[in-house]
């Protein structure tokens, strides 16, 4: 395809997959597309270990990965000094007595405190922490870094610059997008309202052209409500360069969630991907569940800043997900989930997409012929 992103990636289809699954980067790369690893909750060590297997796998295809990285995180916050029994009593209580009513077992005594202390040590928020990260992924061939949430600094953007490496900032906002590309940065990923995790409240079809005008000539990723070829082909009839996907390869084969996480995924409509702040204290578009009704209930506590909201539901996610309650699970999740019935591969999604975005094309060439 003629897109500025297949010539600055050297890709065959300007399709970018977000996953933290390294299974689905490989699979989308291969497909032609750019798969970006989406690094949200891991130590640097974990980190060296997954883009290891990318590098050992990937067959010498571009990749990338996606940092979190947040203006105002609180930088007096380590994650690995945290004791989980010095958390906010009133909102660790608060959930411990929501999953204890639904009858959901608690963690095993002992073991549970380790695994907590475990996952806690995981939640990389602080600057010094994400640098760890970032050094980390400048070791590696990687084409393109991502920053979910904030402006990077210019002195980051200029080091990944001398390594040939592109970078690429998610906006939900066109003021935003105007301070990513004063900080220099090669590519704008305009996410929609419509999209799974941390959004703004504009919807893609009003978001995609503004800032397409605002930001250029730098090229424009679509994100927010993309996982066919039609909505490809929208978004790439208003302006953008090319597609960002993240939900639809959650459904997939190569994906990494569970089977019954999965099955709440296929059975799910649309409407029932929501915006909560209970996962992290910021707004997050997730699937509708026991979960996030219960922080919306009179009586429920306040939520707290990032990245303390995500701590305290640690203990919460655990005990969901081993004991599988199919009403309480939850993840981030886009309103495509309405899309997805059956479990498909990575290759068949994007052969999908393409095929359809074929056909959309075609049919617009007609209306415009006749």
């Amino acid at each position: 395809m003629k897109s500025r992103f297949c010539e600055m990636f050297g890709i065959d289809v300007p399709i970018f997959a977000f996953s933290h699954c390294r299974d689905v980067v490989v699979e989308v790369s291969k497909a032609g597309g750019l798969g970006v690893l989406g690094v949200g909750y891991y130590t640097a060590e974990q980190l060296e270990m997954e883009l290891k297997w990318i590098d050992d796998h990937i067959g010498g295809k571009p990749y990338g990965v996606d940092l979190l990285m947040p203006n105002k995180a609180d930088e007096t916050v380590h994650s690995r000094e945290i004791d989980p029994k010095d958390l906010p009593a009133l909102q660790v209580e608060f959930l411990r007595k929501a999953l204890d009513d639904a009858g959901i077992p608690r963690l095993p005594p002992g073991e549970g405190d380790e695994m907590l202390r475990e996952e806690i040590a995981k939640i990389t928020m602080t600057k010094e922490e994400s640098m760890a990260l970032l050094e980390t992924a400048f070791r590696h061939p990687i084409s393109l870094v991502v920053n979910a949430l904030g402006t990077p600094p210019r002195d980051q953007v200029d080091r990944a610059h001398a390594l040939g490496i592109k970078v690429g900032s998610l906006v939900g906002k066109v003021e935003h997008a105007l301070r990513q590309k004063e900080a220099g940065v090669d590519m704008i990923v305009a996410q929609g309202a419509e999209a799974g995790g941390h959004t703004g409240s504009l919807t893609s079809m009003i978001l995609w052209p503004q800032v397409v005008d605002a930001v250029a000539p730098l090229p424009v990723a679509a994100a927010g409500g993309i996982g066919r070829g039609r909505q490809m082909a929208a978004a790439l009839a208003l302006g953008c360069e090319g597609i960002w996907c993240g939900s639809i390869w959650l459904g997939t084969k190569q994906s990494d969630l569970i089977p019954e996480m999965k099955e709440r995924l296929y059975e799910a409509r649309a409407e029932e991907a929501v915006q909560s702040r209970s996962r992290t204290g910021k707004p997050v578009r997730m699937l509708k569940s026991g979960l996030t009704e219960a922080w919306e209930k009179p009586g429920a506590p306040p939520f707290l800043p990032m990245p303390y909201q995500t701590m305290v539901n640690t203990e919460a996610r655990l005990r969901i997900e081993r004991a599988k309650a199919h009403d309480f699970l939850t993840c981030p999740i886009g309103q495509i989930v309405g899309d997805m019935k059956e479990e498909q591969t990575v290759k068949q999604v994007v052969y999908d997409m393409l095929s359809e975005f074929a056909e959309t094309s075609e049919r617009l060439l007609d209306l415009v012929s006749e």
